[in-house]
């Protein structure tokens, strides 16, 4: 098998996901578009330079229904030549895309791909896709469904994570994304949208909260508090599930998960004949590549299982990685998985997290592998692990080796 290897990873930047975000009379596929040029005309490729445009969204409704893949390319200046395929993993479908373009490369089946998702969460709402293990009595009741908040709520009551905990891991994201932005570290990745004037709709992370702090989020109430313990009493279905809990502690509100947002992010993969018909250079190797399904009640936890096949698959250990990036959908997500690993939290999200920039489904795994890749080279490190938790009981991970 031959080597995959990123030449480029790009992104918007995270608009807030309501009427008055900055990205909202932006449609899902006027944003994929203007991705996928930034990505063609940065890297100087012909319009059929890859095999395939693999996208990931998970609200497949509306405008982001039909094959929002293949819709984007034709409203690109890719050649209609490129197919495209539109793929849902939940909140992993950015990180699939990558990882399914990757193994693509690595296999033969073409010499380069461009891999990526968005998601316009002000614009499709999340869920108003009807997910059957949600809203299908015979799924849900035999896998004791509850909704993501209160899985989160179960990890802090299961794994001992106390509000002050999960509020301090917050504080330290919004605290770590301010420094990246101050410290211009984005300049290279980080794309500006434009109006059809030519005129900046965004040109940084919107979502952003650097004011946030310990008294700030303390005043804060539980966010699902009352779907657990009141109507409709999700607390009940998940002590049924786990007993030994006798009560479900809950932590998370608005402040420590992460936000609603808008984006879309692309990376460029490709063989090493791709980039020398270029002239590219290959900014990293995608070393290894894992999915696992898990418990679909707690949900959140597939981080810790997914790095665990990963590393074995690949003859690896956990101290063999130099920097981490894990998916802040909920606080206590994180603090699992550091606490699984034993993993010091200066290597997690260095420059913060979901919990401050947002967290746009489709997008957001891709976007992470290009934080990564970022980080590594900025720090002069070596191998790099993205991992995200998903809905309905999964795990992703992404190893990547600079070269």
């Amino acid at each position: 098998m031959t080597d995959a290897y990123i030449y480029d990873a790009l992104r918007t930047p995270r608009g807030k996901g309501r009427k008055d975000g900055a990205l909202h009379e932006v449609t899902s596929l006027r944003l994929s578009a203007l991705t996928l040029n930034a990505l063609k005309e940065r890297n100087n490729l012909d319009g059929h330079a890859v095999e395939d445009v693999i996208w990931g969204n998970v609200t497949q409704v509306m405008e982001q229904g039909g094959c929002l893949a293949r819709s984007a390319v034709l409203a690109s200046d890719l050649d209609q030549s490129i197919p495209g395929l539109a793929i849902n993993r939940f909140c992993a479908s950015g990180m699939e895309a990558v990882n399914l373009a990757a193994n693509q490369v690595k296999g033969g089946a073409g010499e380069a791909y461009i891999a990526g998702g968005v998601e316009m969460m002000g614009r499709v709402a999340m869920g108003s896709d009807g997910a059957a293990i949600a809203v299908d009595p015979s799924l849900a009741m035999e896998t004791y469904f509850v909704p993501q908040g209160i899985s989160a709520d179960i990890i802090a009551t299961e794994y001992g994570f106390s509000r002050e905990e999960v509020d301090a891991l917050a504080v330290e994201s919004q605290r770590r994304a301010k420094a990246a932005w101050d410290a211009n570290r984005f300049a290279g990745s980080v794309i500006t949208v434009r109006d059809q004037n030519g005129l900046v709709i965004l040109d940084r992370d919107e979502f952003m909260r650097p004011t946030t702090d310990m008294q700030t989020l303390g005043a804060l109430a539980p966010s699902f508090q009352m779907m657990g313990e009141q109507m409709p009493g999700f607390d009940k279905v998940a002590l049924l599930k786990y007993p030994h809990l006798e009560k479900i502690n809950h932590v998370h509100h608005a402040g420590n998960s992460s936000g609603i947002v808008d984006g879309s992010a692309a990376v460029l993969i490709g063989n090493k004949e791709f980039g020398e018909k270029y002239g590219l250079k290959p900014r990293a190797r995608i070393k290894a590549t894992a999915k696992i399904g898990t418990d679909p009640t707690i949900m959140l936890t597939g981080p810790v299982p997914v790095t665990e096949k990963i590393l074995k698959d690949n003859g690896m250990s956990i101290s063999d990685i130099d920097l981490f990036e894990v998916n802040e959908a909920f606080a206590a997500v994180v603090l699992r998985f550091m606490q699984a690993f034993d993993i010091d939290a200066s290597k997690v999200n260095i420059d913060g997290g979901s919990i401050a920039y947002g967290h746009p489904l489709g997008a957001t795994g891709a976007m992470i592998i290009g934080m990564l890749l970022d980080q590594l080279e900025r720090e002069d490190k070596e191998v790099g692990l993205a991992t995200l938790c998903i809905a309905s009981g999964m795990g992703a991970a992404t190893i990547i080796e600079r070269v």
